[in-house]
């Protein structure tokens, strides 16, 4: 175990000198002007001005020379300052991190928990009404965007019958210190469910087939002739067996739930990191567009890695692959 863990973690580094690369180069050649990003669009300079800024940050010089200084920038901490917020990347990021970590997580459980149960009565309940409907359902919203699926739940529940607001973290033009609970919570309702509800359909038909392969097993037809019960078979054979392969495919969701997020906190106006990426993409904030890139990439791969640890610790021939 330590040895795999130890070879993920090497991966991970040359994972991020890749997407540090790929996301430099994307940007260098993009046609986004990181000067006039941050000076805005009407102010007009004089070319003087213009190359002295170059120089200060550095635009004057080569591409390898530029991705090297921001590279060891980077190493050492320093993200760069946003052009949008006029602060610190480090310190947008971290504003905005624990919004999408809650709302993520959220999804992430209630999406496994219910992906699970939903598969699992498909299962037990094969070819009648219950197995129909659940397969539609699955079917139906595997094939559904999230971000049409969130516009239909803001016209739905926010404009026709008003249960939920329409976005954002808080009430408009209220300072966030004095945001009560209850209204985040009001407000983190809607986001949280649209993103679940795509994520429960994978889960969902996995665990469906996973749970039919246990129940069509010769071990559980001699349980069904010793007069187990259908509860008794869940409980003794289904659970067991189709369980671990569920919780691994989960863990390995986190690059759907993040891409995911990203629609869901642009369609609600969720002030979370996707929502962020969204604005410095669309406005030329190239520091915080490649901070967040690379902060997702870890979170990515820290998913892939505990699906990894997680099937290893279960099957020694995962371990002796790897």
């Amino acid at each position: 175990m330590p040895r795999l863990i130890l070879l993920r973690v090497l991966r991970l580094g040359t994972l991020l000198i890749g997407v540090s690369v790929l996301a430099f180069t994307l940007v260098y050649n993009s046609p986004i002007d990181p000067i006039q990003a941050y000076i805005g669009a009407d102010v007009n300079i004089t070319d003087e001005q213009l190359a002295k800024l170059r120089e200060h940050w550095g635009l004057d010089r080569s591409p390898v020379e530029q991705y090297l200084a921001w590279a060891g920038s980077m190493l050492q901490g320093d993200f760069g300052t946003s052009t949008l917020y006029k602060a610190p990347v480090i310190d947008v990021m971290g504003a905005r991190f624990g919004a999408s970590l809650a709302l993520m997580g959220v999804a992430w459980t209630m999406s496994g928990v219910l992906g699970y149960l939903l598969g699992a009565t498909a299962a037990m309940h094969r070819g009648r009404l219950a197995d129909r409907v659940i397969s539609w359902y699955s079917y139906t919203l595997s094939a559904t965007p999230t971000f049409w699926l969130g516009i239909v739940f803001l016209i739905v529940f926010s404009v026709w019958l008003g249960w939920f607001p329409v976005g954002l973290a808080g009430p408009l033009g209220v300072p966030a210190a004095d945001v009560t609970f209850a209204q985040r919570i009001h407000h983190f309702v809607l986001p949280a469910i649209t993103l679940s509800a795509v994520g429960v359909a994978n889960i969902a038909m996995h665990t469906r087939e996973k749970m039919t392969d246990v129940l069509n097993s010769d071990y559980v037809a001699f349980a069904r002739a010793r007069g187990e019960s259908d509860s008794q078979i869940f409980r003794n054979h289904g659970f067991r067996n189709s369980v671990v392969p569920a919780v691994t495919l989960q863990f390995a969701y986190f690059a759907e739930l993040f891409g995911g997020s990203v629609l869901a906190e642009t369609v609600f106006s969720y002030p979370g990191l996707g929502s962020t990426l969204t604005e410095a993409a669309l406005g030329g904030d190239v520091p915080l567009l490649l901070g967040i890139v690379l902060v997702s990439a870890v979170f990515v791969f820290t998913g892939n890695l505990i699906a990894e640890v997680v099937n290893a610790a279960i099957d020694p021939r995962v371990r002796r692959r790897a």
